[in-house]
């Protein structure tokens, strides 16, 4: 099998191929069109703001992820587009509310954190109480003799961090031997807590449900992303007492208070609502093919978030990307030859769930895919592309691609026939079912540590220029799909892999969560 490279492919395809393939479909006025409608006329600061911080997180099964679905159609609906929300199963509703966290003694100052998302709420008035810290004790016999003492008490649950400073931070300023005993001595921390934790016979999963069956008044956790004052948020592993994320500086102040036997006590209130079973969606435009409208080809982007920030880089960058592309589209390019379809799925977070839904109750799209393109990853400019393990992918991506603009082009490293599957985004849910689906990789801009599933993750952090590239990119890539006169190959290298554990699957493969939801 041959490898072949952008470097080496792209050129001389450009040099051969892409003067005849202008002139015959007037490539060079659509592309115009294209990059003027995308750079003089757009629209994404103020979709930008309405979905982060009008309507604001997006977590599956909350009122907002519903506010969100309903708003893209009425946007949709202004643009000229037919949409519609597609119900694909339900979910755990919950709503959050107000969250206050108060140190009370020894001194009295409002603490950084919130609910983990479907955490209880406290009682009307609060919860007041002191705090513990999980032992080091010599094993879980010690341990359960220890449980009664948590009773009426809020639990710290994760490790101190020995510093709240990320490693660049110390790369630039340290000596390097302070930063190599750094490293040292958090390895240390951690293999340390990672023990005590194992010794109570309790993972860290199941450590919080053993403790709210003690008594305890709520969980006190903090996840640091490694980044300055990101933490992650996840999910809450309680069914009747809070847990309560908090910042890296004020857990580790309340940490210290209770080694030194400073006694602290806080006071929270939190007024999240318990909503039952709620129905969940993916929302679908469509601009119809006037040649082959039952070939497809689709942008796809995940619409929900985790909701401890706005969720403006996972994944609000990569749904009004492909809005806009399909407002530029539908202006510059409103006859396509085959049917563009978007779907800004529900519940990625949880499983690729919407996606997979649509997957498995659409065999008639999947089965007549042209191409699809994902974007996931963040806010930065459109940097890799993989053949997804597709044999032929080098043929038409290099044709599509060649007609982008040089100074985007350029700057996108392909791989071919690429790896399928991984990535762990919804065109992994197409590749497994055998159609050919594109994840759009980004730049890092500091993602995996600073916005990614953070409470950091917010308008302020988009870089739209590189929005505004990542828009010019797919949408010349879908013109340039609809006109193919081809029909795409699908021959692949290998089976593809599975999206969470990269093990080689066929499809179908189950879900992670069933078509009824649930809240992990």
């Amino acid at each position: 099998m041959k490898f072949i490279s952008r470097s080496a492919f792209l050129p001389l395809l450009s040099f051969f191929l892409l003067p005849a393939l202008l002139s015959a479909q007037g490539t060079p006025t659509m592309v115009q069109q294209i990059v003027a409608e995308a750079n003089d006329h757009s629209h994404l600061e103020r979709l930008a703001h309405e979905l982060t911080d009008v309507i604001g997180p997006r977590l599956v099964g909350t009122p907002q992820m519903g506010a969100a679905h309903d708003w893209a159609v009425r946007q949709f609906a202004d643009w000229g587009i037919n949409a519609r929300n597609e119900q694909w199963g339900e979910w755990r509703g919950w709503e959050r509310g107000i969250c206050h966290i108060d140190l009370v003694a020894p001194r009295v100052v409002s603490l950084h954190g919130r609910q983990l998302a479907w955490s209880p709420s406290t009682s009307e008035g609060g919860v007041t109480a002191g705090i513990v810290i999980v032992p080091d004790l010599p094993d879980s016999l010690a341990f359960q003799a220890w449980l009664p003492a948590v009773k009426g008490k809020f639990v710290m649950v994760a490790m101190h961090q020995p510093t709240g400073r990320p490693d660049y931070n110390w790369e630039e300023f340290a000596t390097p031997a302070s930063f190599e005993a750094m490293k040292e001595k958090r390895d240390a921390a951690t293999a340390a807590w990672q023990s005590r934790i194992q010794k109570t016979g309790y993972t860290t999963r199941t450590l919080p449900a053993a403790l709210e069956a003690a008594g305890a008044a709520g969980i006190l956790d903090s996840y640091w992303s490694k980044g300055f004052g990101a933490n992650k948020v996840f999910s809450a592993r309680t069914q009747n007492i809070p847990t309560l994320d908090l910042s890296l500086e004020d857990y580790g102040m309340l940490y210290r208070m209770v080694e030194y036997g400073d006694n602290p006590v806080i006071k929270v209130v939190a007024t999240s609502k318990e909503l039952g079973m709620v129905p969940t969606f993916n929302t679908l435009a469509e601009i119809k093919g006037s040649e082959k409208p039952e070939e497809y080809v689709m942008l796809s982007a995940h619409f929900d978030s985790w909701d401890g920030g706005t969720g403006a880089t996972d994944n609000a960058t990569g749904s009004i990307m492909m809005m806009e592309v399909m407002r530029i589209l539908q202006k510059v390019y409103p006859n396509p030859k085959r049917t563009i379809l978007l779907g800004l799925w529900g519940s990625e977070e949880q499983g690729l769930n919407g996606s997979r839904a649509f997957v498995e109750d659409h065999p008639e799209v999947v089965n007549q895919l042209q191409a699809l393109f994902n974007q996931d990853n963040g806010t930065g400019r459109v940097v890799r592309m993989s053949g997804q393990g597709f044999l032929h992918a080098y043929d038409y991506l290099g044709r599509w691609l060649s007609a982008v603009p040089q100074e985007i082009r350029s700057q996108i490293e392909t791989t071919f026939p690429g790896t399928p599957g991984g990535g762990g985004s919804d065109y992994a849910s197409f590749v497994a079912a055998g159609a050919p689906g594109f994840s759009l990789s980004s730049l890092n801009w500091s993602y995996f540590n600073y916005t990614w599933h953070t409470n950091l993750d917010t308008y302020d952090k988009i870089v739209f220029d590189d929005v505004r590239s990542n828009v010019i990119l797919a949408a010349i890539l879908v013109y340039m799909a609809c006109e193919d006169p081809e029909f795409v190959s699908r021959e692949r290298s290998v089976l593809p892999l599975n999206p969470r554990t990269g093990v080689q699957l066929s499809w179908p493969e189950p879900r992670p969560a069933t078509r009824k939801g649930g809240t992990n």
